[in-house]
């Protein structure tokens, strides 16, 4: 403990996915394929959401929004992780560490509540529809937008000043392809106990509250589309939702495991599979699941592509 005084570590060593050469490759082949997938469909979903005049709506511009949370996430950790997966030097300064640590948990704070918010968009839709275009005005969406990122990126910046007041002695290896608060807690050699009661109690109200909301909204839903007497309108309300559903239960899965859990539960080689899931496969999927279930985007790409624009 004595050394905890004078030993600080400047950089750290990210020891990323595999040492194994063959698996490096590999690996880097896969998640730079998964990062080109990502940027591309977020891309495409934010140009053709801007472009036609039918799109502009609350849906698809907290859609947009997404598409935006997820370029920059994959950003924040992919380049760095697939430049460490075939460099020999995986070192990271510790601003850069922070740096990292701050936008990757901003972002990810910023998808849970906007995802929440756009449960309670489909429940004005569908439960309210003659009222939707009074409620969901142009006003509260910039605003539920805006306290959406302001609450995120306040909440991370408290996180990352009091994680990077720990001093880092036991090691410099964070046990992780990128800078994240669990492995950072393991080479601490102060006890992290204020720091996880801080996780848990951020992630109560960010994530799990928005979990709960989500819920809730969709339970308002359901019940909703049951009352429907007609079936094709029923499916059509139930289409509506089911792509975001899928991005829910896949999102919030992975970031209540990875968050709200004991410490002592830790385990580099499982945490690092559940982290890609967040990382590196949702964003890619996000613009797939909700491009192939939605007929107004594959419509908007197809008058894209030939040139036919709405304005």
């Amino acid at each position: 403990m004595e050394n905890c005084n004078h030993t600080l570590a400047r950089r750290f060593t990210l020891l990323g996915l595999s040492s194994v050469p063959g698996l490096q490759i590999t690996f880097f082949l896969l998640f730079l394929l998964m990062y080109m997938v990502a940027l591309s469909g977020n891309l495409l979903v934010i140009t053709v959401v801007r472009l036609h005049a039918r799109l502009q709506t609350p849906m698809y511009f907290f859609l947009s929004n997404l598409s935006v949370i997820d370029i920059c996430f994959s950003t924040t950790i992919v380049p760095k992780m697939l430049s460490n997966t075939l460099s020999q030097d995986r070192t990271i300064s510790l601003l850069g560490c922070a740096a990292q640590m701050y936008f990757h948990l901003a972002l990810g704070a910023t998808e849970c509540l906007i995802l929440a918010v756009m449960a309670y968009d489909r429940y004005t839709a569908i439960g309210k529809p003659l009222q939707y275009n009074t409620i969901m005005n142009q006003k509260l969406c910039f605003y539920l937008a805006a306290v959406c990122w302001v609450v995120s990126f306040l909440n991370s910046a408290i996180h990352a000043v009091f994680t990077f007041q720990l001093p880092f002695c036991k090691s410099n290896e964070v046990n992780h392809f990128f800078c994240e608060m669990p492995p950072l807690f393991e080479i601490s050699c102060r006890d992290t106990w204020f720091n996880e009661v801080a996780v848990y109690i951020s992630g109560g109200l960010i994530a799990l509250c928005s979990f709960l909301l989500t819920l809730l909204s969709y339970a308002h839903i359901l019940s909703t589309i049951v009352k429907i007497h007609c079936t094709s309108e029923r499916h059509k309300a139930f289409s509506t939702c089911a792509s975001h559903l899928t991005v829910v239960t896949l999102y919030y899965g992975t970031i209540i495991f990875m968050y709200l859990r004991p410490q002592s539960s830790y385990s580099p080689d499982r945490d690092r599979v559940v982290s890609i899931l967040y990382t590196v496969v949702t964003p890619m999927l996000n613009p797939i699941i909700y491009s192939v279930r939605n007929k107004d985007i594959i419509g908007a790409i197809g008058k894209t592509k030939h040139g036919v624009v709405f304005t």
